[in-house]
C-alpha cells in the first residue's frame, strides 16, 4: 500500500502544472501587510472590500482582496489541518470568502513555503497537499507563498511542490511565489507560478535601502533587464504599492504608481483604503494610467535612459502605441526637454497624449518640453498617425 501510494504521488505530480489563463494582464487588488501586518481580522477585510465598492477601486479593476501573514492559528489542528485563528476569523475563511465573492471580489490568501510563516505562524512545509485542499474548500482564488524559515529547502522544487498541490486540488488559484528573488525566478518560474517577487519587501519610502525593507526606487532600479521574462500568465513582481502611505510624498506616489504600470507588475494596494485622501484615491483609480499596466499586448517597460537625475521608460502597446515615462529621480526640479527623433524605438509620427494632465500635446513632429518636480514624472501615451 505504501508503495502504491508513493506511486500514484508520482504519477500525479508529473501531470501536475500551474492552472493556465488566470492571469493574461498583471493581477490587481489589495493587500492587508503593508498598513495593518498581523493586525487583521475579518471585520476589516469587509470593511475593505466595502470601501473599494464605494472609492471606486473595484471598478477601476482591483479585484483581489488578499489577507496576508497572522490569519492562521498559533497551531495546527490535531489532524494536521491548517486553521484560521479563531477571535480574528470567527466565522471562518469559507464564510469570508463567500462574503468576498459575493461582493464581486476574488479572495486572496497567505502561506509560507517554510515550517513557520514570517509572522511565526504554521508554515507550509511537509503539509502542501493537505493545504491545497483546505484552500480549495474555503474558495481560495489566490496564493501569496512566502519563503520565510524554510532551512535548506530548494526554491525552485519546494515552490513546483506547492504548485502541484494546488493543481491536484481542483481549484483554479492564482500562485504568487514571494521568494524575494534570491534564487533569480525569472529564469524558472513562467512553468511554476503566475507571478513572482524580483526583490525583499517594500517600504513606504523613496530609496531607503535596508536588508530586506527598501524603497520603491531602489526596486524600480532592480527590474532594470528583466523585461524579456515577463509576459501574459507570467509576471514579474517588484512588490506591492505604498501609494498614499505616510513615507511618500503624493509626487512620489505618483511616480511609484506610474512605474510600476510601465512595469507590467501586479498593482497590488496596500494602503488603508477605507479612508484616503482624493489624491490618493485619484492616483490609484487613473484609468488611463492602468490601462498602461494592463495592456493586452503584456510588454514589461524597460529603462531607455539612465542619467543622474532623469530616467526614461518605454513601454510597447497593443496597435502600434507606446507609453513612455520621464521620471526626475533628482532632489532638484527637472527641465525636460524632449527631442522625439532621439527615442530610436519610435517609428514614424505619433500623437501625444499627457495621460495624468488628461491633455492631447500635438505630434511627435514638434518637440517638448515641460518642468517635472523632484521624485515626480511626465506620463505620455504616442499613437501612430495613420
Amino acid at each position: 500500500m505504501k508503495y502504491f501510494l508513493i506511486a500514484l504521488f508520482i504519477s500525479m505530480s508529473a501531470f501536475a502544472q500551474k492552472f493556465d489563463g488566470l492571469a493574461p494582464t498583471p493581477p490587481m487588488g489589495w493587500n492587508s501587510w503593508n498598513t495593518f501586518a498581523v493586525n487583521i481580522d475579518e471585520n476589516l477585510v469587509k470593511g475593505v472590500a466595502d470601501a473599494m465598492i464605494a472609492n471606486g477601486m473595484q471598478k477601476a479593476g482591483y479585484t483581489y482582496i488578499v489577507i496576508d501573514d497572522a490569519w492562521e492559528a498559533k497551531e495546527r489542528d490535531s489532524l494536521g489541518n491548517i486553521i484560521p485563528d479563531p477571535l480574528k476569523f470567527p466565522s471562518g475563511l469559507k464564510a469570508l470568502g463567500d462574503y468576498l465573492h459575493a461582493k464581486g471580489f476574488k479572495f486572496g490568501i497567505h502561506n509560507c513555503a517554510g515550517t513557520k510563516t514570517c509572522a511565526d505562524y504554521p508554515g507550509g512545509r511537509g503539509h502542501e497537499f493537505q493545504d491545497a485542499r483546505s484552500y480549495a474548500s474555503w474558495g481560495v482564488d489566490y496564493l501569496k507563498y512566502d519563503w520565510c524559515n524554510h532551512g535548506t529547502a530548494n526554491a525552485q522544487e519546494t515552490y513546483k511542490t506547492m504548485r502541484d498541490a494546488l493543481h491536484t486540488a481542483g481549484r483554479p488559484i492564482v500562485f504568487s511565489l514571494c521568494e524575494w528573488g534570491n534564487n533569480q525566478p525569472w529564469l524558472w518560474a513562467e512553468k511554476v507560478g503566475h507571478l513572482w517577487r524580483t526583490t525583499g519587501d517594500i517600504r513606504d519610502c523613496y530609496d531607503c535601502q535596508g536588508v530586506y525593507d527598501i524603497g520603491w526606487k531602489f526596486i524600480l532600479d532592480k527590474q532594470d533587464g528583466l523585461e524579456k521574462y515577463a509576459g501574459p500568465d507570467h509576471w514579474n513582481d517588484p512588490d506591492m504599492l505604498e501609494v498614499g502611505n505616510k513615507g511618500l510624498s503624493v509626487a512620489e506616489s505618483r511616480a511609484h504608481f506610474t512605474l510600476w504600470c510601465m512595469l507590467a507588475a501586479p498593482l497590488m494596494a496596500g494602503n488603508d483604503v477605507r479612508h484616503m485622501t482624493d489624491e490618493t484615491r485619484e492616483i490609484l483609480t487613473n484609468r488611463d494610467v492602468i490601462a498602461i499596466d494592463q495592456d493586452p499586448l503584456g510588454k514589461q517597460g524597460y529603462r531607455f535612459m539612465d542619467h543622474p537625475s532623469k530616467q526614461i521608460w518605454a513601454k510597447e502597446l497593443s496597435n502600434g502605441e507606446w507609453a513612455v515615462c520621464f521620471f526626475n529621480a533628482g532632489s532638484e526640479p527637472l527641465d525636460l526637454r524632449v527631442t522625439w527623433s532621439n527615442l530610436s524605438f519610435l517609428q514614424g509620427a505619433y500623437r501625444i497624449r499627457d495621460v495624468w494632465a488628461k491633455k492631447d500635446l500635438g505630434k511627435t513632429d514638434e518637440n517638448f518640453a515641460r518642468k517635472i518636480p523632484s521624485h515626480d514624472v511626465v506620463l505620455v501615451r504616442l499613437a501612430p498617425v495613420k
